[in-house]
């Protein structure tokens, strides 16, 4: 039985690997925060003989990936989204449970795009040299905006408007992304906190000088470009900020 013009199979091989995956960002989240060697010999001696399981990690992450190759097929888009989908899952829980993104997992996202990139550019033909410049912008892209808001709103402000992290991971994700798409990203992001900052004063359950990781935005707003084509993003966010008039 073929379903997108894959074997159900590989569906069913992709799910398992996004299984065993999700359990192991568990073992990430509470090594990358004290700055601990993830790949370690505690892995084997500690954490596999009294981890409990992870269910709601594990699915999140299993469908993730049977989603990305139901959209997007196995080509080297997937595989790239593949690798930074548990990576991005990580970033979210840790920011948003301690307000930080730590600077090894951030460093990682950066060499996997690099890797990802030189791989699209020596792999796709005719387009090679497009992509990477696309890439560079887009690393340029993500990193700017985030550091202008955040240089300009700490002058405004008087203190850190958005953390470095921040700006560290929108440069990362530029090399997977290129520029446009981190533009949409940021746009995303921002809207998805807005959203959720007047729901959450709204409900007082925070004061309006404590501070919301941005973090965990950021993820959403990254996630969405990984299913949803550009042009159908522009086409949305248009509708949405013309109020259903474009």
């Amino acid at each position: 039985m073929y379903i997108n013009d894959l074997h159900i199979l590989t569906y069913v091989v992709i799910g398992i690997i996004g299984l065993f995956v999700g359990q192991i960002i568990d073992w990430c989240n509470l090594r990358l925060p004290e700055y601990k060697k993830v790949l370690s010999r505690d892995f084997f001696r500690e954490y596999l003989k009294n981890c409990k399981p992870k269910y709601l990690l594990m699915i999140i992450i299993a469908i993730s990936y049977i989603a990305l190759i139901f959209f997007k097929g196995l080509n080297i888009d997937t595989i790239g989204y593949m690798i930074l989908i548990p990576m991005l899952i990580s970033a979210f829980m840790i920011d948003l449970k301690l307000q930080i993104i730590p600077n090894r997992l951030t460093l990682t996202i950066f060499e996997t795009g690099l890797v990802y990139t030189f791989a699209k550019t020596l792999l796709i033909t005719g387009g090679g040299i497009d992509i990477f410049i696309d890439s560079m912008l887009g690393m340029l892209t993500g990193g700017g905006i985030f550091l202008l808001i955040t240089l300009i709103g700490g002058a405004i402000a008087g203190k850190e408007a958005m953390g470095f992290g921040d700006v560290k991971l929108m440069g990362a994700l530029g090399l997977f992304f290129g520029w446009l798409n981190m533009i949409l990203i940021s746009v995303m992001a921002f809207l998805f906190a807005t959203i959720v900052s007047i729901i959450i004063l709204i409900s007082r359950r925070k004061k309006f000088s404590e501070y919301i990781p941005f973090g965990p935005f950021i993820v959403i707003a990254t996630m969405i470009p990984m299913y949803i084509s550009t042009s159908q993003l522009v086409f949305i966010l248009l509708k949405i900020f013309s109020l259903g008039t474009y």
